[in-house]
C-alpha cells in the first residue's frame, strides 16, 4: 500500500489519555518535536470511569507526577469540585488526598495546556500500524493512510484496543464511553512479535440528579486539604457534596436472580477484571453474607446533572440494572442517563518491557497505562511521564530515568509491571510498597524534584518553591530540636492534651514525639514562625516517627545493595548450573537488570539468588 508523507517528528504519542497527556508534554516541555495522536479530541484527558482523581495510594501518585514536572495535579486542581484527605484516622504514610472533578472542565484545562505547549501538535487520527528498521521504531501509519516518521514512539492507547462493550447479551466494539475502538492496532502489534493479554473493566450507569431523593441519603463533604500540586497553595472554593447510600437484600436477591444474564458468568466476557474493583455482581456473590453495599452518589459536573453512581459496576442487561438501582434507598426513581457496561481490551504483557517502559524487542517503543495491564487514571499518569521523560533520553542517547522502590510510588508500580508482570488489572495500593513511611504524600517533591530538575522539567519558578521549603524545614527541624522547655513550663500544655505531666524538662522536638501534641500546641508555650502548612506537615511528621524512618532507611540501604549488583545483558541463564529450571526460566524471561530485580521475580528463590551471586563473583575474578 502507498502511503502518502505526514511528516516527521522526534516523539509520536499514541493516545490521549491520561498517560498519553503526561508523556506528550514531557516530550514537548524537553524540547523534542512530539505529535500527540488521538482516536478523537473529545476523548482528550476522558474520566471515562469515576470522575475523580486521587484515592489511597493514587493520591501519592499525583502528588509525584506533579513533582516531576507533570500536569495532572495542576488540572485537578483547576476543576475539582471537592477534595478531601482520606485515611485521616490512621499514620501519614496511608493518607491520600482525593478530589472529586468536574469532568468536562478538567478535560477542557487539560486539552488547552496540550494545545498551547510548544513543540507539541494535538491530531485526531487512528494508527493501525507501526513499522520498524533493524529493530528500532521508525513510523507510524494511520487508517487515513500517512506515514508518519518518528524516532521514538509511545504507545498510550488506554481500553482502546480491539474495545468491546457488552451490557447483557447485547455488544459491541467500541471505545469507552460510545467513542471509536482501535480495531487494527493489535494485528500490527502482534506482527512485531508483541504478547497480547485481553482484559475487562467496568463502569456504573450515571442517573439524572433530578431523579434522586438526596433526603434518604446521607451527605459526604470535603474538607480543607490542601491541593494536589505543591504549586496551587491554599484553594478556597465553595466544595459539592457527594451523597452515601446502601444497598438491601432486595437489591442482591434481584442480581441473584439475574446471574445466568450477567456477561460475567454466562461466559460472554472473556477478559480477566479487577480484583479491586469488582462488579456488583461479583461483590454479591463473593460476599454472600454482606447485607449491604456501600454506594457513593457523586456529580460529574456543575453544568450537568450526570451523577456516577460509585460501587455498582455492572455488566448485566439494561433493564435488569434498572431494576437493581430502583431498589436502592433515594433512587427509587431513578432515571438512567448512561447505562453500565462492562468493557474488553487489548494489552501487551508488561513483562516484555525494560524498567524504563521501553519495549525489549523493538528500541524506541515505550508503553504506559493501561496497554501495560495497569487500572487508574493516576496510574496512567505516572507511567506517562516516566515514558515521556525516557524517551526524550533514549533520543539524546542517555541514561533512562528509572525510580526504585525506595524512590517513589511511581517506582514501585513500574518495577512490580515489568519484574512480575500481571494476571489481572494492576491497581496501586499502599500496601505494595516495602518503604511507604519513606513515601508518603507530603514528601513527594522532597524525594522527585531534583530529578524533574535534572530532566528538564522542572521550572525555575517550581524548583525555588521546592528549595524554600527544603530550607524552611530543616531550619524548623533543627530549631525545635535546639529548643528546650522546663518541666513548669510543659505542665500545662501536657494536661491539656491528656500527656503526663513530667517532672523533667524536655525539647520541643521530644514533646512533639508525644502521641497526642501537635505542633500547633507549641503555640501554648513559644512563638511560632509562621510557616505554611506543607512545611509545618512535614516538620512534624519528621519528628513524630524519627525512629520509624531511620529503620525503614536503613531497610532500604540494604535493598540498594542489592539493586547495585548489575547482571550482564547478556548473561545466558539457561547454562547457570544450580538454577532451577522455573527461574531459569523466569531469568531468561524477564532478564532483570540487578539482582535486587531478580530476587522479585515470582519463581525465583532465595537459594537461586546465592547461585546468581556466586555466578557474579565468579565473572568478576
Amino acid at each position: 500500500m502507498n502511503y502518502y508523507n505526514g511528516g516527521s517528528y522526534d516523539t509520536i504519542v499514541v493516545g490521549a489519555g491520561h498517560a498519553g497527556c503526561e508523556a506528550a508534554l514531557a516530550s514537548a516541555r524537553m524540547s523534542m518535536s512530539t505529535l500527540l495522536l488521538t482516536i478523537n479530541l473529545d476523548g482528550i484527558a476522558l474520566m471515562a470511569c469515576n470522575p475523580a482523581i486521587g484515592g489511597t495510594a493514587k493520591g501519592h501518585l499525583v502528588r509525584e507526577v506533579d513533582a516531576l514536572g507533570g500536569q495532572m495535579a495542576l488540572s485537578a486542581d483547576a476543576t475539582y469540585l471537592q477534595i478531601k484527605t482520606l485515611n485521616t484516622g490512621k499514620g501519614p504514610a496511608v493518607q491520600s488526598l482525593r478530589a472529586q472533578a468536574d469532568k468536562k472542565a478538567y478535560q477542557a484545562h487539560m486539552k488547552n495546556v496540550l494545545e498551547n505547549t510548544d513543540n507539541l501538535e494535538v491530531r485526531q487520527a487512528e494508527i493501525v500500524a507501526l513499522e520498524e528498521k533493524n529493530c528500532r521504531v521508525s513510523a507510524v501509519i494511520t487508517a487515513q493512510g500517512a506515514r508518519i516518521e518518528a524516532r521514538a514512539v509511545v504507545l498510550a492507547t488506554g481500553v482502546y484496543l480491539k474495545g468491546r462493550c457488552i451490557t447483557g447479551e447485547y455488544s459491541v466494539e467500541s471505545g469507552p464511553s460510545g467513542l471509536m475502538g482501535a480495531n487494527h492496532l493489535s494485528a500490527s502489534l502482534k506482527e512485531l512479535g508483541f504478547e497480547l493479554l485481553r482484559f475487562k473493566t467496568g463502569t456504573p450507569a450515571r442517573i439524572d440528579r433530578r431523579s434522586i431523593d438526596f433526603s434518604k441519603t446521607t451527605p459526604e463533604y470535603g474538607d480543607d486539604s490542601l491541593p494536589f500540586s505543591f504549586m496551587s497553595g491554599r484553594i478556597i472554593r465553595e466544595q459539592v457534596p457527594c451523597y452515601l447510600t446502601y444497598t438491601n437484600e432486595k437489591t442482591h436477591e434481584i442480581i441473584r436472580q439475574n446471574l445466568h444474564r450477567s456477561p460475567l458468568y454466562s461466559g460472554n466476557i472473556k477478559g480477566i477484571g479487577p480484583r479491586y474493583c469488582p462488579s456488583i455482581e461479583d461483590k454479591v456473590v463473593k460476599f454472600p453474607d454482606k447485607e449491604r453495599h456501600q454506594l457513593f452518589l457523586e456529580p460529574e459536573g456543575l453544568n450537568t446533572n450526570e451523577v456516577y453512581v460509585q460501587g455498582m459496576s455492572s455488566s448485566l442487561p439494561e433493564e435488569v440494572q434498572i431494576q437493581i438501582y430502583r431498589s436502592v434507598a433515594g433512587l427509587e426513581n431513578a432515571r438512567f442517563m448512561r447505562t453500565a457496561y462492562a468493557i474488553e481490551y487489548d494489552l501487551i504483557d508488561p513483562l516484555q518491557l525494560t524498567p524504563s517502559l521501553m519495549t525489549k524487542n523493538i528500541e524506541g517503543i515505550f508503553t504506559a497505562g493501561q496497554i501495560n495491564g495497569s487500572s487508574g487514571y493516576e496510574e496512567a499518569a505516572a507511567q506517562g511521564i516516566i515514558a515521556g521523560i525516557n524517551a526524550v533520553r533514549y533520543l539524546k542517547g542517555e541514561e533512562p530515568v528509572v525510580l526504585g522502590r525506595d524512590e517513589a510510588y511511581t517506582g514501585v508500580l513500574i518495577d512490580d509491571l515489568v519484574t512480575k508482570g500481571t494476571k489481572e488489572p494492576y491497581r496501586m495500593m499502599t500496601s505494595r510498597a516495602e518503604y511507604r513511611l519513606l513515601l508518603r504524600q507530603d514528601n513527594a517533591d522532597e524525594r522527585l524534584t531534583l530529578t524533574g530538575r535534572r530532566v528538564g522539567l522542572v521550572s525555575d519558578a517550581r524548583y525555588d518553591r521546592y528549595m524554600y521549603k527544603a530550607e524552611a524545614v530543616r531550619k524548623e527541624t533543627e530549631r525545635l530540636y535546639g529548643l528546650r522547655f522546663s518541666a513548669a513550663q510543659l505542665s500545662d500544655v501536657l494536661i491539656k492534651r491528656g500527656e503526663t505531666d513530667t517532672h523533667a524538662g524536655m525539647t520541643a522536638a521530644e514533646l512533639l514525639k508525644r502521641p497526642r501534641i501537635k505542633y500547633a500546641d507549641l503555640a501554648d508555650i513559644t512563638e511560632l514562625p509562621g510557616y505554611d502548612e506543607d512545611i509545618i506537615m512535614q516538620v512534624q511528621t519528621a519528628i513524630k516517627y524519627e525512629g520509624y524512618i531511620d529503620k525503614q532507611k536503613r531497610q532500604v540501604e540494604r535493598f540498594r545493595a542489592l539493586e547495585k549488583k548489575k547482571l550482564p545483558a547478556d548473561i545466558d541463564y539457561p547454562s547457570i548450573a544450580g538454577l532451577r529450571l522455573e527461574a531459569r526460566q523466569k531469568l531468561n524471561a524477564v532478564r532483570p537488570e540487578s539482582i535486587g530485580q531478580a530476587s522479585r521475580i515470582s519463581g525465583v528463590s532465595p537459594s537461586d539468588i546465592a547461585v546468581l551471586m556466586v555466578y557474579l563473583e565468579r565473572i568478576k575474578r
